[in-house]
């Protein structure tokens, strides 16, 4: 078990912290290393540029120069709305980001097999490790876990971040920066893939082809999934996935259609009439349950990983005479090691999901384009190589 991280052992995390200053609305501040600026959402939908301290390494920690960082849904979620479910809200200035990768610019106390300059992806979530969830390799499910971007806690959309080393991956030549951030999202897939028990041979259907679905989409192929069907509202992000993975097959779902309707479809394309074998669903939407709920077969497993309303409706009496497990996930756990080695492998290539770059400086401009359905993005990163 990896050293604890307590909440109470961050306390100059908390969104409360003097510690930052709001820079000018609407001023692009010029590239400067020895500034440290982060990009942060705040109440009433509002997102700004922060400028922190320069964290000092303490006992067992790395500072590291964060390279890349992805745009997340959820990121959007909580600059938009201000919340995900009941307790995580924004009441302050908060800074974003989870999807990161860097490299260690200072070296704490303490910390071995780690140097100055070696390139690392950062897991996000810092678990208690005392709690019986933790005890069981659960981390996902800790109740005093740090996970940076939700609130209080500050994100790693900043230059320079303070980071326990128990909690960095370090990554091998032939991965960059990139990738290395988009080994968090890859962690959701390979995570629920797990626990749906995709095994190789059966068929699935994932529902959405944002950037979890698209990376579910190549994770479920080196899994030996087949046949797979994608679906989506937008013909542009099916054409993306028949790019990523020619042999899937694509449903285009028009608003006002049934679920029950979209699902005969999905047989139709699959050439299954008894339904499939598992359903990724990665949008959270109600109808799209539904539907993923309707495509399965007896005995079929619908996972649940997007994130929709608090109460939804669903047939439940279908599943019940079906038997259809229903199964949900909650971030991930014990994932990095095995997305390294996938992506190290050439068994998923994550290059293509990135459609949009933009320096730090920039940030607020990666986020409006991120939200934006015209501008075409699938996955908007920042990058910072000041130094």
């Amino acid at each position: 078990m990896a050293p604890s991280y307590p909440t109470a052992y961050a306390p100059e995390l908390v969104l409360k912290s003097p510690e930052f200053k709001i820079l000018e609305e609407g001023v692009v501040p010029q590239r400067n290393p020895n500034q440290n600026i982060a990009a942060a959402y705040a109440p009433g939908a509002q997102l700004h540029l922060i400028e922190k301290p320069i964290p000092k390494a303490r006992e067992g920690e790395v500072v590291l120069h964060v390279r890349a960082t992805g745009i997340c849904g959820s990121d959007c979620h909580f600059w938009k709305h201000g919340r995900i479910g009941d307790t995580m809200v924004v009441r302050d200035v908060c800074g974003a980001g989870h999807e990161s990768s860097g490299e260690v610019y200072e070296v704490g106390p303490g910390v071995e097999g780690l140097k100055k300059g070696d390139r690392v992806a950062i897991e996000a979530g810092l678990p208690c490790g005392e709690c019986e969830e933790c005890r069981v390799g659960r981390y996902n499910a800790c109740k005093d876990v740090v996970f940076f971007s939700t609130p209080p806690y500050h994100g790693l959309l900043t230059r320079y971040h303070a980071h326990p080393a128990s909690w960095v991956h370090c990554l091998p030549d032939n991965i960059s920066f990139e990738e290395g951030a988009l080994l968090e999202p890859l962690a959701v897939a390979l995570a629920g893939i797990e626990r749906a028990n995709l095994r190789l041979g059966d068929s699935l259907l994932i529902c959405g082809a944002g950037p979890i679905g698209l990376v579910s989409l190549l994770a479920a192929r080196a899994a030996g999934a087949t046949p797979i069907i994608i679906t989506d509202i937008a013909q542009s992000r099916l054409d993306f996935a028949k790019k990523l993975v020619p042999e899937v097959k694509t449903i285009l779902v028009e608003r006002g259609v049934k679920p029950e309707d979209v699902a005969t479809q999905i047989k139709d394309a699959a050439g299954l009439s008894t339904g499939v074998h598992v359903a990724l669903e990665c949008t959270g939407v109600e109808s799209s349950v539904q539907t993923a709920i309707y495509s399965s077969k007896f005995g079929g497993v619908v996972f649940v990983i997007g994130v929709g309303k608090d109460f939804q409706n669903l047939p439940l009496m279908h599943c019940s005479v079906n038997e259809i497990d229903l199964k949900f996930q909650y971030r991930y756990a014990n994932q990095y090691p095995k997305a390294i080695r996938l992506v190290a492998g050439g068994l998923i290539d994550l290059k293509p999901l990135v459609t949009h770059r933009f320096t730090l400086e920039n940030a607020v401009q990666a986020f409006e384009t991120a939200v934006d359905p015209s501008s075409g993005a699938i996955k908007c990163q920042i990058l910072d190589d000041t130094l």
